[in-house]
């Protein structure tokens, strides 16, 4: 009788590969990641991982990509379930389920906003395009108000060339279109954002900030208060 391979005794082996990559990430930081301890831990050979992903960053890549789709449809469905409110209750929105997202998931935030795994160097050609999807829904929510006359674009410092450039060239992955004041703000929304969580998830935050989830709330009221109108 012949035996069933170690390969069809584990249903869905790629994600079984995934999920026990993000457990050692969990439990010993992205940078040890290794291929031969996931197959030990799985009970199988080393090729049989290597005909999903040939090198370890290869399943890194892997990983990011999946990192940045969940966050960006965890934001896409934040927005179909309030497609009756204002724009500035989206962003809101938006912003309270980002650090939702990040506390719930903290291995995947640090491995798409952390400390760069040394001698890794990630495919643009692939992560620049999750990267992209992750941040569009608050584009979008951003260039909606934007449109209403809502921005207040007023308010902020004129734009270099350069950095226009810049910003379209970041954006051009998307195969949207978005102003490049949208996508400035976008930007820096978005930074504000992770600092803050940046801070938490790395136990910076001092002892007597019992409940980082105050601060990260007032900073998204500031911020529709700082950039958007009546």
């Amino acid at each position: 009788m012949v035996r069933p391979s170690k390969k069809q005794q584990i249903p869905n082996l790629q994600e079984a590969i995934k999920e026990t990559a993000w457990k050692q990430i969990a439990e010993f930081g992205a940078p040890a990641l290794s291929l031969r301890a996931i197959a030990r831990e799985l009970k199988i050979t080393a090729p049989a991982i290597y005909n999903y992903f040939p090198r370890r960053d290869d399943l890194v890549t892997a990983l990011i990509v999946d990192a940045y789709t969940s966050l960006g449809d965890s934001q896409k469905s934040i927005l179909e379930g309030m497609s009756n409110k204002d724009a500035a209750t989206r962003f809101s929105a938006l912003g309270i389920a980002y650090r939702d997202w990040a506390v719930t998931h903290p291995q995947r935030y640090q491995l798409i906003f952390g400390t760069p795994i040394p001698n890794y160097d990630a495919p643009e050609d692939t992560t620049t395009p999750a990267a992209a999807w992750a941040l569009l829904p608050l584009i979008e929510t951003i260039q909606a108000l934007y449109d209403e006359g809502s921005l207040l674009v007023e308010k902020l410092a004129k734009p270099s060339a350069q950095l226009k450039s810049m910003l379209e060239a970041w954006y051009q992955f998307t195969g949207k279109t978005a102003m490049t004041e949208v996508l400035y703000v976008a930007y820096v929304v978005w930074s504000r954002v992770h600092g803050l969580m940046m801070l938490e998830l790395g136990g910076q935050l001092p002892s007597f900030f019992t409940d980082p989830g105050e601060i990260f709330r007032r900073e998204i009221a500031t911020m529709v208060n700082q950039y958007i109108g009546e």
